[in-house]
Protein backbone atom coordinates (compact mmCIF):
# COMPACT_ATOMS: atom_id res chain seq x y z
CA UNK A 1 0.00 0.00 0.00
CA UNK A 2 1.47 3.22 -1.09
CA UNK A 3 1.97 5.93 2.03
CA UNK A 4 1.48 8.92 -0.32
CA UNK A 5 -1.08 9.49 -3.20
CA UNK A 6 -2.68 11.53 -5.15
CA UNK A 7 -4.02 14.94 -4.07
CA UNK A 8 -2.56 14.78 -0.74
CA UNK A 9 -0.63 17.62 0.95
CA UNK A 10 2.72 16.84 1.65
CA UNK A 11 5.87 19.29 2.89
CA UNK A 12 9.64 18.33 1.76
CA UNK A 13 11.58 17.82 4.62
CA UNK A 14 15.52 17.30 2.88
CA UNK A 15 16.97 18.77 -0.08
CA UNK A 16 17.00 22.22 -1.57
CA UNK A 17 13.07 22.17 -1.51
CA UNK A 18 13.31 21.95 2.25
CA UNK A 19 10.15 23.14 4.25
CA UNK A 20 7.51 23.67 1.48
CA UNK A 21 4.26 22.37 1.42
CA UNK A 22 2.24 21.40 -1.88
CA UNK A 23 -0.29 19.12 -3.61
CA UNK A 24 0.65 15.60 -4.87
CA UNK A 25 0.16 15.74 -8.69
CA UNK A 26 1.28 12.49 -10.30
CA UNK A 27 2.76 9.40 -8.35
CA UNK A 28 4.76 6.44 -9.95
CA UNK A 29 5.22 3.92 -7.40
CA UNK A 30 7.58 1.47 -9.11
CA UNK A 31 10.16 4.45 -8.80
CA UNK A 32 9.22 5.61 -5.22
CA UNK A 33 8.81 9.26 -6.83
CA UNK A 34 5.86 11.71 -6.56
CA UNK A 35 5.66 14.98 -8.72
CA UNK A 36 4.43 18.02 -6.20
CA UNK A 37 2.65 21.31 -7.31
CA UNK A 38 5.43 24.18 -7.30
CA UNK A 39 8.13 22.25 -5.64
CA UNK A 40 11.61 21.24 -7.72
CA UNK A 41 10.62 23.51 -10.66
CA UNK A 42 12.77 22.85 -13.70
CA UNK A 43 13.20 24.66 -16.97
CA UNK A 44 13.03 22.73 -20.39
CA UNK A 45 13.44 24.01 -23.57
CA UNK A 46 10.34 23.21 -25.61
CA UNK A 47 10.34 23.04 -29.95
CA UNK A 48 7.55 24.81 -31.13
CA UNK A 49 4.70 21.95 -32.14
CA UNK A 50 1.87 23.71 -34.43
CA UNK A 51 0.82 27.17 -35.35
CA UNK A 52 -0.96 28.09 -32.02
CA UNK A 53 1.66 26.55 -29.47
CA UNK A 54 4.33 28.78 -28.41
CA UNK A 55 7.63 27.05 -27.83
CA UNK A 56 10.61 28.68 -25.55
CA UNK A 57 11.47 27.83 -22.03
CA UNK A 58 9.20 26.19 -19.96
CA UNK A 59 9.06 25.85 -16.19
CA UNK A 60 7.84 22.78 -14.91
CA UNK A 61 7.87 20.31 -11.43
CA UNK A 62 10.12 17.51 -11.70
CA UNK A 63 9.89 14.38 -9.81
CA UNK A 64 10.60 14.01 -6.13
CA UNK A 65 11.71 10.90 -3.87
CA UNK A 66 8.53 10.24 -1.23
CA UNK A 67 11.47 9.66 1.35
CA UNK A 68 11.98 13.55 1.40
CA UNK A 69 8.28 14.07 1.49
CA UNK A 70 6.41 14.17 5.21
CA UNK A 71 2.48 13.54 4.46
CA UNK A 72 0.43 17.09 6.66
CA UNK A 73 -2.74 15.91 8.17
CA UNK A 74 -5.75 17.23 7.66
CA UNK A 75 -6.92 17.19 10.92
CA UNK A 76 -3.88 18.36 12.97
CA UNK A 77 -2.17 20.32 10.07
CA UNK A 78 1.35 18.81 11.03
CA UNK A 79 3.84 16.70 8.91
CA UNK A 80 3.72 13.43 10.14
CA UNK A 81 4.08 9.55 9.58
CA UNK A 82 1.67 7.33 8.82
CA UNK A 83 0.95 3.87 9.67
CA UNK A 84 -1.70 1.29 8.20
CA UNK A 85 -4.89 0.58 10.34
CA UNK A 86 -7.66 -1.92 9.52
CA UNK A 87 -11.47 -1.27 9.49
CA UNK A 88 -13.94 -4.02 10.94
CA UNK A 89 -14.48 -5.07 7.47
CA UNK A 90 -10.83 -5.76 7.06
CA UNK A 91 -9.74 -3.00 4.45
CA UNK A 92 -6.31 -1.45 4.96
CA UNK A 93 -6.05 2.99 5.78
CA UNK A 94 -3.81 5.24 6.77
CA UNK A 95 -3.54 6.51 10.09
CA UNK A 96 -2.16 9.66 11.32
CA UNK A 97 0.59 8.33 13.89
CA UNK A 98 0.48 11.41 15.80
CA UNK A 99 -3.54 11.86 16.55
CA UNK A 100 -4.48 8.60 15.57
CA UNK A 101 -6.90 10.11 12.46
CA UNK A 102 -7.84 8.30 10.04
CA UNK A 103 -6.64 9.67 6.52
CA UNK A 104 -8.87 9.21 3.59
CA UNK A 105 -8.07 9.86 -0.06
CA UNK A 106 -9.20 13.28 -1.40
CA UNK A 107 -10.17 11.87 -4.84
Amino acid sequence: MMRIIKNDTVKVISGNQKGKIGKVLKVFPKKNRIIVEKVRLVKRHQRKRSVTDQGGIVEKEAPIHTSNVLLVCPKCSKPTRTGIGQLADGKKVRVCKSCSEMLVSNE
